[in-house]
């Protein structure tokens, strides 16, 4: 389907979602809120595609919210923004419940909603120029998006309220520290870095990409005895696969495995 504020292209097993305001630093109104989360699903539900990547276009990743937008609804503006929050929770939600592996590739500032975007990937590539911060209480607001859920699972509570608090902008350096960020990428090679991940990953064992997942996500609500009864179950379901046929025959001739994620 036609998308108005991103470009959304397949190649190679890869879905690319690209931001495409531009002009605002690819902020969020419910233009772009309807068109994330239209095309996370349309990616989500294509068998044809085995790896997402989400990025923006120009100068930004994104800049969180339209906040000019919310300026000119203040009237409505409790409307407004659960009805933008309902668009974007969706599709944070559906990207980190996906079983496809999902790329961030941060190219700019990713700010407020921006931040809690990328924070929802699986791996997260970051340019150098990259810039981090979480933008809300400039504005008087909290946090939205999934990043009171991430950041202090990644960073810690302390650190977690000093980027609120403090509107604490870090660097790309900073964020790879912090454990924000995968990997740190000089500018001009994102884009073909990003490609090469997202195609490495479109190449693996998908199925068994998607069931990690899910146990990682598991693991910080369930005991001990119980996440080790769910591995053993996702294990021994992997085993079923084809992918796991190919991966151990492949593996004892010695041979590179052909994955398709089945």
């Amino acid at each position: 389907m036609p998308y108005k504020t991103l470009l959304l292209d397949r190649a190679d097993a890869v879905a690319t979602i690209t931001l495409n305001r531009p002009d605002t630093y690819n902020a969020l109104n419910l233009a772009l809120g309807r068109d994330l989360f239209d095309a996370v699903l349309e990616v989500d539900d294509d068998p044809g595609v085995r790896c997402v990547v989400i990025t923006g276009t120009g100068k930004a990743f994104c800049g969180g919210g339209d906040v000019k937008d919310f300026a000119e609804n203040l009237p409505r503006i409790g409307v407004l923004v659960k009805e933008l929050t309902t668009y974007v929770h969706g599709a944070v939600s559906r990207l980190v419940r996906s079983p496809k592996p999902v790329v961030v590739a941060v190219n700019g500032i990713a700010a407020g909603g921006g931040l809690s975007l990328a924070l929802s990937g699986d791996l997260v590539l970051a340019a150098e120029s990259a810039r981090f911060t979480m933008a809300y209480s400039k504005i008087g607001a909290t946090p939205d998006g999934s990043s009171s859920y991430f950041l202090p699972r990644l960073v810690g509570v302390r650190r977690a309220l000093e980027m609120y608090l403090t509107n604490r902008l870090l660097s790309a350096k900073e964020a790879l520290d912090w454990g924000l960020v995968t990997r740190v990428i000089p500018d001009a090679e994102l884009a073909s870095a990003t490609r090469a991940l997202a195609k490495e990953l479109a190449d693996g064992p998908t199925k068994a990409f998607g069931a990690a997942k899910l146990l990682f996500q598991q693991s910080t609500q369930e005991s001990l005895e119980t996440q080790m009864e769910l591995e053993s179950q996702s294990i021994a379901a992997s085993g079923h696969t084809d992918d796991f046929r190919e991966g151990v025959t492949a593996f004892v001739a010695k041979k590179a495995p052909q994955f398709r994620g089945r």
